[in-house]
């Protein structure tokens, strides 16, 4: 076994914008401010559908669910990012840093599941609306909101492990202000083929074919919308999935902003860093908008809510 098959880092250092410390003070109030409009949109949402019967239904379960999903997933990078922004002690540990892409990762991976099974629910609502009812049962919403939990982190698991499973005996600075895949495999000093095949394979399968079965339920979904007759026939069917749309184009748009596009050689790392973590922040903060002004249930909802806190501080 070759000498370098021993983990001689203990800690990581989290570079960040450390580059661009005339920012820190004011990011840190930007990114306080919409992590807490993220946490009271989400949680206005999950209020809404757990206290409004009308909205117990399979396809408003999908929709807490990706309310969760952007509580948690800013949970698992932001108040690191917070508390690095306000001081010079930038280290995690490697422990933490594996914790922290473990469930990064999961949540990432659990949403692509989960924006499927929203699309093929909207799929099955306007193609099949007679059967709805029959199709997606509570039984079935809940089987389906199992198994996009437990792929999401049991593909985690596996990332990480065959991450964490290389050897770090040179850099510790991660090249980012979170611990994610690609800039901690940058840092080992052992072969990362595995781990670089395990990307590609699990996302070839896994990332391609949830956005597969999106892309196809809205051909379908469009295509059914486009043969009804009326005008009037048409703004119902669109209605009932514009709001998971904007929300699967917001993902995926930020998604492939953040990973696939190529470094700007006019602007530096730090910069382009930096526009990584505006993406990665705002897009929970604005899903619960979306759906808030977009959906007239979710509408109603909260204004009930809104309105029965103001009923009970006056009372």
């Amino acid at each position: 076994m070759d000498d370098y098959n021993l983990t001689t880092v203990t800690e990581f250092i989290l570079i960040g914008l450390s580059d661009l410390p005339e920012v820190r003070y004011p990011l840190f109030v930007a990114f306080f401010i919409i992590y807490q409009i993220t946490l009271l949109g989400n949680g206005a949402i999950l209020l809404a559908i757990v206290t409004e019967r009308k909205l117990q239904t399979p396809m408003y379960y999908l929709l807490a669910n990706l309310s969760l999903l952007d509580i948690f997933c800013p949970s698992a990078t932001v108040p690191k990012m917070l508390k690095n922004l306000l001081t010079e002690d930038h280290s995690i540990s490697f422990v933490g840093c594996a914790l922290q892409l473990y469930f990064l990762v999961a949540l990432a991976g659990t949403e692509v599941f989960l924006l499927a099974v929203m699309a093929y629910d909207r799929y099955v609502a306007i193609c099949f609306p007679l059967r709805y009812s029959l199709i997606m049962t509570k039984i079935r919403c809940v089987q389906l909101l199992f198994g996009t939990w437990t792929a999401g982190f049991l593909n985690s698991f596996m990332h990480t492990m065959a991450t964490f499973s290389l050897s770090f005996c040179n850099s510790n600075q991660v090249n980012q202000y979170y611990c994610d895949i690609p800039p901690v495999v940058a840092l080992s000093c052992s072969s990362t083929f595995i781990a670089e095949l395990l990307i590609l394979l699990m996302g070839s399968i896994f990332g391609v074919g949830a956005f597969l079965i999106t892309l196809i339920s809205y051909i379908y979904i469009v295509s059914t919308i486009l043969k009804i007759q009326s005008v009037e026939g048409k703004r119902k069917a669109f209605s009932t999935c514009a709001s998971h749309l904007l929300v699967v184009f917001l993902f995926y748009g930020t998604t492939i902003f953040t990973y696939i596009r190529p470094s700007s050689s006019n602007n530096s790392p730090a910069r382009d860093r930096l526009i990584s973590m505006l993406y990665g922040v705002i897009t929970p903060m604005l899903n619960p908008i979306i759906y808030s002004l977009r959906n007239t249930e979710v509408k109603g909802a909260l204004r009930k809510l809104l309105q029965f806190r103001i009923c009970t501080q006056k009372a």
